[in-house]
């Protein structure tokens, strides 16, 4: 049968689709007062889109599972229940600088990271110890060297918690087998996600060692997505710095559409880009990097996130704390890197 050169494919009619949105709940407040009330009626669309209000609270007694001595910190395996049937393994490593009581780093990992091993510094596994050379993974360890106690999560689908179909290769992941259970449930897994890590920063501020008014949040790729959600939806969040993940939604994940099924949560696109979520997180502390040579930064590269970070910087403009917003555009790719990151959490938390 002879080749058709015709084309049928749809992706230039849902780009149009998109171009036609208006999003509905974008930034475009002129004034403190006007965020006040953006900010209430957009977090309350958010987590109805993402099913947040359909997970079920519980206690989530903590529990340390084995504990691991190096020369300057120590690493704890825990686990706590973020919902009566959920169990969410973590690190916590503990610097061994006696405090009474330690500001808090919650460092979420991004694919191919194994789940919290290259965050946590994992380089006994082959794969994690290139996984980490590869991207700078393992900041968890970073922040514990500079004096901060640092929880490295497993989200749902990663590392210990991956499910059956991807366990053959510890860097898998299992997003796109829980999306497609969650979704007609009325969930999704960035609301999973995000829940988990608001359950651990409730079980973070029980800790005597723990100071419950200076917690971080941190992530590269999908620890930047984590992160974006996770403190765009909790004050607590004091301080953050998103990490390989700022830019347009039409380029970066319309366009490139192959891109991970964590990144799509029904009907956002009708409400918010980007940006507009990310404005939900000012007034507080927030740093922002960017590899020039990211490929998910887009078709036009720079250009795609700096459509983002201009409506950032313009909610923190009209909150009067411009100082507390900063891009770091570094030369190179997808990876963390940490040269402006690690002074800036120093700077707003110790």
């Amino acid at each position: 049968m002879k080749k058709d050169s015709r084309n049928y494919s749809i992706a230039d009619y849902l780009s149009r689709v998109f171009d036609k949105e208006k999003r509905s709940l974008a930034f475009t407040a002129k004034n403190k007062g006007e965020i006040i009330r953006w900010k209430n009626t957009t977090r309350r669309k958010l987590k109805e889109l993402i099913g947040y209000n359909k997970f079920e609270r519980c206690n989530p007694t903590p529990k340390i599972n084995e504990s691991t001595d190096f020369p300057d910190y120590t690493r704890f395996h825990m686990e706590i229940k973020t919902e009566p049937s959920v169990l969410m393994p973590f690190y916590v490593l503990k610097p061994k600088i006696k405090k009474d009581k330690y500001s808090c780093v919650v460092a979420l990992h991004g694919h191919g990271s194994g789940g919290k091993y290259s965050v946590a510094g994992r380089s006994d596994i082959p794969e994690i110890s290139e996984a980490i050379k590869q991207h700078n993974y393992d900041y968890g360890v970073q922040f514990v060297r500079e004096g901060f106690l640092v929880f490295c999560p497993d989200a749902r689908g990663f590392g210990e918690r991956q499910e059956k179909w991807a366990r053959n290769n510890i860097l898998n992941s299992s997003c796109l087998w829980i999306n497609n259970m969650a979704i007609p449930l009325g969930m999704t897994i960035t609301g999973m996600w995000t829940w988990d890590i608001h359950r651990l920063i409730d079980y973070i501020q029980t800790r005597e060692d723990a100071n419950k008014n200076k917690i971080a949040c941190v992530g590269l790729s999908g620890g930047g997505l984590q992160t974006l959600w996770a403190s765009a939806l909790d004050d607590r969040i004091r301080c953050a710095v998103i990490s390989g993940y700022m830019y347009g939604y039409k380029e970066s994940l319309l366009e490139m559409c192959t891109n991970c099924s964590c990144n799509y949560v029904p009907h956002l696109y009708e409400y918010l880009d980007m940006g507009d979520i990310a404005a939900l997180i000012a007034p507080r502390p927030l740093l922002i990097e960017t590899g020039t040579r990211d490929p998910l930064n887009g078709a036009s590269g720079l250009r795609n996130v700096y459509s983002q970070t201009s409506i950032i910087r313009r909610s923190y403009k009209i909150m009067e704390k411009e100082k507390l917003f900063k891009h770091d555009v570094f030369e190179g790719g997808h990876r963390w890197h940490g040269v402006e990151a690690i002074p800036w959490i120093k700077k707003h938390l110790l």
